[in-house]
Protein backbone atom coordinates (compact mmCIF):
# COMPACT_ATOMS: atom_id res chain seq x y z
CA UNK A 1 0.00 0.00 0.00
CA UNK A 2 2.80 2.42 0.91
CA UNK A 3 4.61 1.72 -2.36
CA UNK A 4 1.39 2.29 -4.30
CA UNK A 5 0.72 5.63 -2.62
CA UNK A 6 4.28 6.82 -3.20
CA UNK A 7 4.11 5.72 -6.83
CA UNK A 8 0.87 7.62 -7.35
CA UNK A 9 2.31 10.74 -5.78
CA UNK A 10 5.42 10.47 -7.94
CA UNK A 11 3.32 10.11 -11.09
CA UNK A 12 1.22 13.14 -10.11
CA UNK A 13 4.16 15.32 -9.07
CA UNK A 14 3.90 18.83 -10.51
CA UNK A 15 6.59 20.40 -12.70
CA UNK A 16 7.64 22.36 -9.61
CA UNK A 17 8.75 19.25 -7.74
CA UNK A 18 12.24 19.11 -6.28
CA UNK A 19 14.68 18.45 -9.12
CA UNK A 20 16.19 14.99 -9.13
CA UNK A 21 19.61 16.43 -10.01
CA UNK A 22 19.58 19.23 -7.45
CA UNK A 23 23.11 19.59 -6.05
CA UNK A 24 23.71 18.24 -2.55
CA UNK A 25 26.15 21.15 -2.14
CA UNK A 26 28.36 23.30 -4.36
CA UNK A 27 31.18 25.83 -4.27
CA UNK A 28 29.39 28.27 -6.57
CA UNK A 29 26.75 30.71 -5.32
CA UNK A 30 24.16 31.93 -7.82
CA UNK A 31 22.18 35.03 -6.84
CA UNK A 32 19.51 36.98 -8.74
CA UNK A 33 20.37 40.64 -8.21
CA UNK A 34 17.67 42.30 -10.32
CA UNK A 35 14.56 41.39 -12.29
CA UNK A 36 12.14 43.46 -14.37
CA UNK A 37 9.99 45.59 -12.03
CA UNK A 38 6.66 44.21 -13.17
CA UNK A 39 3.97 43.52 -10.54
CA UNK A 40 3.31 39.79 -10.50
CA UNK A 41 6.64 38.79 -12.07
CA UNK A 42 9.25 37.18 -9.81
CA UNK A 43 12.51 35.41 -10.66
CA UNK A 44 14.72 33.68 -8.11
CA UNK A 45 17.45 31.07 -7.84
CA UNK A 46 16.44 27.80 -6.17
CA UNK A 47 18.05 24.44 -5.33
CA UNK A 48 21.36 25.96 -4.18
CA UNK A 49 21.42 27.93 -7.42
CA UNK A 50 20.84 24.83 -9.53
CA UNK A 51 17.73 26.24 -11.24
CA UNK A 52 15.99 29.53 -11.92
CA UNK A 53 12.32 29.90 -11.12
CA UNK A 54 10.12 32.37 -12.98
CA UNK A 55 6.58 33.03 -11.75
CA UNK A 56 4.35 35.11 -13.99
CA UNK A 57 1.16 36.48 -12.42
CA UNK A 58 1.06 39.57 -14.64
CA UNK A 59 -1.70 38.29 -16.91
CA UNK A 60 0.67 38.76 -19.87
CA UNK A 61 2.92 36.35 -21.75
CA UNK A 62 6.55 36.57 -20.70
CA UNK A 63 9.09 34.95 -22.98
CA UNK A 64 12.49 33.58 -21.91
CA UNK A 65 15.08 33.72 -24.67
CA UNK A 66 17.53 30.90 -25.31
CA UNK A 67 21.29 30.88 -25.79
CA UNK A 68 21.06 32.09 -29.40
CA UNK A 69 18.41 34.71 -28.67
CA UNK A 70 15.64 32.39 -29.88
CA UNK A 71 12.30 31.93 -28.09
CA UNK A 72 12.85 29.23 -25.45
CA UNK A 73 9.95 29.48 -22.98
CA UNK A 74 6.62 31.25 -23.00
CA UNK A 75 5.18 31.66 -19.52
CA UNK A 76 1.56 32.43 -20.32
CA UNK A 77 -1.36 33.05 -17.96
CA UNK A 78 -2.61 29.50 -18.64
CA UNK A 79 0.74 27.73 -18.20
CA UNK A 80 4.25 27.28 -19.58
CA UNK A 81 5.18 26.28 -23.12
CA UNK A 82 8.57 25.12 -24.40
CA UNK A 83 9.86 25.71 -27.91
CA UNK A 84 10.87 22.30 -29.27
CA UNK A 85 12.97 24.09 -31.89
CA UNK A 86 15.16 25.72 -29.23
CA UNK A 87 18.37 23.84 -28.29
CA UNK A 88 17.94 25.25 -24.77
CA UNK A 89 14.87 23.03 -24.28
CA UNK A 90 17.15 20.00 -24.34
CA UNK A 91 20.36 21.45 -22.90
CA UNK A 92 18.48 22.76 -19.86
CA UNK A 93 16.96 19.38 -19.06
CA UNK A 94 19.96 18.47 -16.86
CA UNK A 95 22.24 20.36 -14.52
CA UNK A 96 25.29 19.20 -16.50
CA UNK A 97 23.80 20.32 -19.81
CA UNK A 98 24.74 17.00 -21.39
CA UNK A 99 21.45 16.30 -23.19
CA UNK A 100 22.08 16.30 -26.93
CA UNK A 101 19.54 18.40 -28.88
CA UNK A 102 17.88 16.52 -31.75
CA UNK A 103 18.50 17.44 -35.36
CA UNK A 104 15.15 19.25 -35.43
CA UNK A 105 16.36 21.77 -32.82
CA UNK A 106 17.16 24.83 -34.90
CA UNK A 107 17.07 28.28 -33.26
CA UNK A 108 16.65 29.94 -36.68
CA UNK A 109 13.34 28.20 -37.37
CA UNK A 110 9.90 29.43 -36.24
CA UNK A 111 9.04 28.11 -32.77
CA UNK A 112 6.93 25.03 -32.18
CA UNK A 113 5.34 25.14 -28.72
CA UNK A 114 4.46 22.28 -26.41
CA UNK A 115 2.89 22.62 -22.98
CA UNK A 116 5.28 22.01 -20.09
CA UNK A 117 3.13 23.13 -17.14
CA UNK A 118 -0.45 24.11 -16.35
CA UNK A 119 0.72 26.82 -13.94
CA UNK A 120 2.47 30.07 -14.90
CA UNK A 121 5.52 29.01 -12.93
CA UNK A 122 8.57 27.19 -14.26
CA UNK A 123 12.01 26.11 -13.09
CA UNK A 124 14.89 25.31 -15.37
CA UNK A 125 18.65 24.81 -15.40
CA UNK A 126 19.93 27.96 -17.04
CA UNK A 127 23.59 27.39 -17.81
CA UNK A 128 24.30 31.10 -18.08
CA UNK A 129 24.05 31.17 -14.30
CA UNK A 130 26.41 28.20 -13.67
CA UNK A 131 30.07 27.38 -14.01
CA UNK A 132 29.89 24.41 -16.36
CA UNK A 133 33.50 23.22 -16.41
CA UNK A 134 34.77 20.58 -13.99
CA UNK A 135 37.84 22.77 -13.48
CA UNK A 136 37.44 26.02 -11.52
CA UNK A 137 38.11 29.32 -13.30
CA UNK A 138 41.80 30.31 -13.60
CA UNK A 139 41.45 33.03 -10.97
CA UNK A 140 39.95 30.53 -8.54
CA UNK A 141 42.69 28.01 -9.24
CA UNK A 142 45.25 30.70 -8.43
CA UNK A 143 43.59 31.59 -5.10
CA UNK A 144 40.97 28.99 -4.10
CA UNK A 145 40.86 30.07 -0.47
CA UNK A 146 39.33 33.47 -1.25
CA UNK A 147 35.67 34.17 -2.02
CA UNK A 148 35.57 35.86 -5.42
CA UNK A 149 33.32 36.83 -8.29
CA UNK A 150 33.33 34.41 -11.22
CA UNK A 151 31.09 36.47 -13.48
CA UNK A 152 27.96 38.56 -13.78
CA UNK A 153 25.23 36.91 -15.81
CA UNK A 154 22.16 38.00 -17.78
CA UNK A 155 19.06 36.04 -18.86
CA UNK A 156 17.01 37.97 -21.44
CA UNK A 157 13.21 38.10 -21.31
CA UNK A 158 10.68 39.53 -23.72
CA UNK A 159 7.26 41.08 -23.16
CA UNK A 160 5.71 41.52 -26.58
CA UNK A 161 8.36 43.49 -28.46
CA UNK A 162 10.05 44.83 -25.33
CA UNK A 163 13.23 43.07 -24.18
CA UNK A 164 14.04 42.89 -20.46
CA UNK A 165 16.81 41.30 -18.44
CA UNK A 166 17.21 39.22 -15.32
CA UNK A 167 20.64 39.92 -13.87
CA UNK A 168 22.67 38.08 -11.28
CA UNK A 169 26.05 37.05 -10.01
CA UNK A 170 28.03 33.83 -9.80
CA UNK A 171 30.60 33.66 -6.98
CA UNK A 172 33.14 31.11 -5.85
CA UNK A 173 32.77 30.21 -2.15
CA UNK A 174 35.80 28.42 -0.67
CA UNK A 175 35.02 24.95 0.70
CA UNK A 176 35.64 23.95 4.32
CA UNK A 177 38.10 21.25 5.32
CA UNK A 178 36.15 17.96 5.08
CA UNK A 179 38.72 16.10 7.16
CA UNK A 180 37.94 18.22 10.21
CA UNK A 181 34.22 17.53 9.96
CA UNK A 182 34.71 13.81 9.41
CA UNK A 183 37.05 13.72 12.41
CA UNK A 184 34.26 15.16 14.56
CA UNK A 185 31.86 12.58 13.12
CA UNK A 186 34.20 9.73 14.04
CA UNK A 187 34.95 11.04 17.54
CA UNK A 188 31.27 11.62 18.35
CA UNK A 189 30.28 8.29 16.82
CA UNK A 190 32.86 6.37 18.86
CA UNK A 191 31.74 8.12 22.04
CA UNK A 192 28.12 7.13 21.43
CA UNK A 193 29.08 3.61 20.37
CA UNK A 194 30.93 3.16 23.67
CA UNK A 195 27.57 3.41 25.44
CA UNK A 196 26.95 -0.11 24.20
CA UNK A 197 29.34 -1.35 26.89
CA UNK A 198 27.00 -0.01 29.59
CA UNK A 199 24.26 -2.41 30.58
CA UNK A 200 21.76 0.37 31.35
CA UNK A 201 22.30 2.40 28.20
CA UNK A 202 19.05 1.48 26.43
CA UNK A 203 17.03 4.57 27.52
CA UNK A 204 19.95 6.83 26.62
CA UNK A 205 20.30 5.27 23.17
CA UNK A 206 16.55 5.56 22.68
CA UNK A 207 16.67 9.25 23.58
CA UNK A 208 19.51 9.91 21.13
CA UNK A 209 17.65 8.05 18.39
CA UNK A 210 14.46 9.97 19.11
CA UNK A 211 16.35 13.25 18.68
CA UNK A 212 17.99 12.18 15.42
CA UNK A 213 14.73 11.60 13.53
CA UNK A 214 13.44 15.19 13.81
CA UNK A 215 16.87 16.52 12.80
CA UNK A 216 16.83 14.42 9.65
CA UNK A 217 13.27 15.47 8.81
CA UNK A 218 14.10 19.14 9.45
CA UNK A 219 16.98 18.95 7.00
CA UNK A 220 14.79 17.31 4.36
CA UNK A 221 12.14 20.02 4.82
CA UNK A 222 14.83 22.70 4.58
CA UNK A 223 15.98 21.25 1.26
CA UNK A 224 12.44 21.52 -0.07
CA UNK A 225 12.17 25.13 1.09
CA UNK A 226 15.51 25.96 -0.53
CA UNK A 227 14.16 24.39 -3.72
CA UNK A 228 11.43 27.02 -3.68
CA UNK A 229 8.61 24.72 -2.59
CA UNK A 230 5.82 26.62 -0.84
CA UNK A 231 2.73 25.48 1.02
CA UNK A 232 2.39 22.58 3.41
CA UNK A 233 0.80 20.29 0.81
CA UNK A 234 3.53 20.84 -1.77
CA UNK A 235 6.26 20.43 0.83
CA UNK A 236 4.77 17.08 1.86
CA UNK A 237 4.54 15.93 -1.75
CA UNK A 238 8.11 17.09 -2.32
CA UNK A 239 9.28 15.09 0.68
CA UNK A 240 7.48 11.96 -0.48
CA UNK A 241 8.76 12.29 -4.03
CA UNK A 242 12.26 13.72 -3.71
CA UNK A 243 13.21 13.02 -0.09
CA UNK A 244 11.43 9.76 0.58
CA UNK A 245 14.37 7.75 1.97
CA UNK A 246 15.60 10.40 4.43
CA UNK A 247 12.01 10.84 5.66
CA UNK A 248 11.26 7.12 5.92
CA UNK A 249 14.49 6.36 7.78
CA UNK A 250 13.95 9.34 10.09
CA UNK A 251 10.48 8.07 10.97
CA UNK A 252 11.90 4.57 11.40
CA UNK A 253 14.52 5.71 13.91
CA UNK A 254 11.84 7.54 15.93
CA UNK A 255 9.70 4.38 15.90
CA UNK A 256 12.70 2.32 17.00
CA UNK A 257 13.26 4.77 19.85
CA UNK A 258 9.67 4.33 21.00
CA UNK A 259 10.11 0.57 20.76
CA UNK A 260 13.23 0.82 22.94
CA UNK A 261 11.58 3.10 25.50
CA UNK A 262 8.87 0.46 25.86
CA UNK A 263 11.63 -2.15 26.40
CA UNK A 264 10.11 -4.43 23.82
CA UNK A 265 11.92 -7.58 22.72
CA UNK A 266 14.53 -6.96 19.99
CA UNK A 267 14.67 -3.25 20.84
CA UNK A 268 18.45 -3.29 20.29
CA UNK A 269 17.97 -4.84 16.87
CA UNK A 270 15.45 -2.14 15.93
CA UNK A 271 17.86 0.60 17.04
CA UNK A 272 20.75 -0.97 15.15
CA UNK A 273 18.81 -1.24 11.90
CA UNK A 274 17.14 2.16 12.08
CA UNK A 275 20.32 3.92 13.24
CA UNK A 276 22.29 2.48 10.33
CA UNK A 277 19.65 3.47 7.79
CA UNK A 278 19.21 7.04 9.00
CA UNK A 279 22.99 7.53 9.16
CA UNK A 280 23.32 6.38 5.53
CA UNK A 281 20.21 7.76 3.81
CA UNK A 282 19.68 10.99 5.76
CA UNK A 283 23.27 11.64 6.85
CA UNK A 284 25.95 10.28 4.53
CA UNK A 285 23.78 11.04 1.48
CA UNK A 286 24.10 14.74 2.39
CA UNK A 287 27.75 14.62 3.46
CA UNK A 288 28.76 16.82 0.51
CA UNK A 289 28.12 19.78 2.84
CA UNK A 290 31.40 18.87 4.60
CA UNK A 291 33.35 19.61 1.42
CA UNK A 292 31.40 22.45 -0.25
CA UNK A 293 30.96 26.11 0.55
CA UNK A 294 27.28 26.51 -0.46
CA UNK A 295 24.68 24.24 1.15
CA UNK A 296 21.21 23.45 -0.29
CA UNK A 297 19.24 24.69 2.74
CA UNK A 298 18.26 28.21 3.88
CA UNK A 299 20.54 27.94 6.92
CA UNK A 300 24.08 29.09 7.66
CA UNK A 301 26.51 26.50 6.25
CA UNK A 302 27.90 25.65 9.70
CA UNK A 303 24.40 24.86 11.00
CA UNK A 304 23.76 22.54 8.05
CA UNK A 305 27.06 20.73 8.65
CA UNK A 306 26.33 20.34 12.35
CA UNK A 307 22.95 18.75 11.59
CA UNK A 308 24.46 16.26 9.14
CA UNK A 309 27.31 15.56 11.57
CA UNK A 310 24.77 14.76 14.29
CA UNK A 311 22.66 12.51 12.03
CA UNK A 312 25.67 10.46 10.89
CA UNK A 313 27.41 10.28 14.27
CA UNK A 314 24.33 9.61 16.37
CA UNK A 315 22.72 7.24 13.90
CA UNK A 316 25.90 5.27 13.38
CA UNK A 317 26.91 5.42 17.04
CA UNK A 318 23.52 4.17 18.22
CA UNK A 319 23.69 1.35 15.66
CA UNK A 320 27.11 0.19 16.88
CA UNK A 321 26.13 0.55 20.56
CA UNK A 322 22.99 -1.51 19.96
CA UNK A 323 25.05 -4.15 18.14
CA UNK A 324 27.45 -4.35 21.10
CA UNK A 325 24.51 -4.81 23.43
CA UNK A 326 23.12 -7.59 21.22
CA UNK A 327 26.51 -9.31 21.22
CA UNK A 328 26.75 -9.09 25.01
CA UNK A 329 23.22 -10.45 25.39
CA UNK A 330 23.98 -13.34 23.02
CA UNK A 331 27.13 -14.23 24.96
CA UNK A 332 25.24 -14.12 28.25
CA UNK A 333 22.51 -16.34 26.86
CA UNK A 334 25.07 -18.80 25.52
CA UNK A 335 26.79 -18.93 28.89
CA UNK A 336 23.53 -19.56 30.71
CA UNK A 337 22.62 -22.37 28.32
CA UNK A 338 25.93 -24.24 28.76
CA UNK A 339 25.52 -27.08 31.28
CA UNK A 340 27.93 -27.08 34.19
CA UNK A 341 30.84 -29.53 34.13
CA UNK A 342 30.47 -32.37 36.67
CA UNK A 343 32.80 -32.07 39.65
CA UNK A 344 35.98 -34.17 39.48
CA UNK A 345 36.08 -36.72 42.36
Amino acid sequence: MAAGVLGALAAAAPALAHGGDAPDATNYRTVVTSAPPMPGLTVRAVEAGGRLELENRTGRTIEVLGYDGEPYLEVRPDGVYENTRSPATYLNATLAGDSEPPATADPTQPPEWRRASDEPVFRWHDHRTHWMSAQPPPAVQADPGREQRVRDWVVPLRDGVSTMEVKGTLDWVPPPSPGVWWAFVIIAGIGIAALGLWSRALPVLAGLAAATGPLAIAYAVARELDAGTTGVGRVIVGLLVGQVWPVVTALAVVAAAGYAFARRPAADFALAMAGTCVAVFAGAANAAVFARGVVPVPWPPVAARLVILAVIAVGGGVAVAAALRMRAAAQAAAGAATPEEPATP
